[in-house]
């Protein structure tokens, strides 16, 4: 091959390789399996719904999205982690989250951040849904 061709590989490769985007959320093992269809989870039984559960950092907010689709962060605030109140909770409107140390606000849809200082998005787990049991790991 022509050697253009690694040198434009190079940047490519070292580009792939950037830092997580929540590495200032301390990493903490999670695998949690909920049954959505139990009372004690009737605040998700539709779209926009949403609870808190133990777990993760400084707790976890689960989004019911979709039917089908939850997104589960942690409630760590993003911006000045090592503050001990930074803590994010569900606001009024349902749809955000708000740190109400620094003012940080984020979109529950996606995680993303809608108002500063924070710039890092919520940190995100993964989860898979099978219709009532949902599970939450990283």
């Amino acid at each position: 091959m022509k050697k253009w061709f690694y040198i434009l590989l190079i940047p490519i490769f070292f580009l792939s390789c950037s830092k997580n985007e929540n590495s200032n959320i301390p990493l903490v093992n999670v695998n949690v399996t909920i049954n959505v269809n139990d009372p004690a989870y009737i605040s998700m039984s539709v779209p926009g719904g949403w609870t808190y559960i133990n777990g993760g950092s400084r707790g976890i907010i689960i989004y019911r999205v979709s039917t089908n689709e939850f997104k589960a962060y942690d409630r760590h605030c993003t911006y000045d982690s090592s503050n001990s109140c930074a803590l994010v909770s569900v606001d009024v409107s349902n749809i955000t989250a708000l740190d109400d140390c620094c003012g940080s606000k984020f979109l529950l849809t996606d995680g993303s951040v809608t108002k500063a200082p924070a710039s890092l998005p919520l940190k995100q787990y993964q989860t898979s849904f099978d219709g009532s049991v949902l599970r939450i790991f990283n």
